[in-house]
């Protein structure tokens, strides 16, 4: 599944990005892609991480105001309870 987006169009949600990217790794993994489209599916796979690191990292910023209008300052690190 390949979400085709134009520069005039809004760019894709998170979860779009990552369905997207899924499918792109998927493919690659097959090994059955010419050498010109796989590289066009590794550049817009790249693309596809920087934008869902992007929107995590804005998401994060977000969830810091809220817990600072809140009166906490930091956000505590996830443990896994597995250590």
């Amino acid at each position: 599944m390949e979400i085709a987006v134009t520069e005039t169009d809004k760019s894709p949600s998170f979860e779009e990005s990552l369905t997207e990217l899924e499918a792109i790794v998927t493919q690659m993994e097959n090994g059955d892609l010419p050498l010109n489209e796989a590289l066009e599916k590794f550049e817009r796979g790249i693309k596809l991480s920087r934008a869902s690191q992007q929107a995590l990292e804005q998401a994060e910023q977000k969830v810091k105001i809220l817990l600072s209008e809140q009166g906490q300052d930091t956000l505590s690190e996830l443990t896994d309870d597995n250590e």
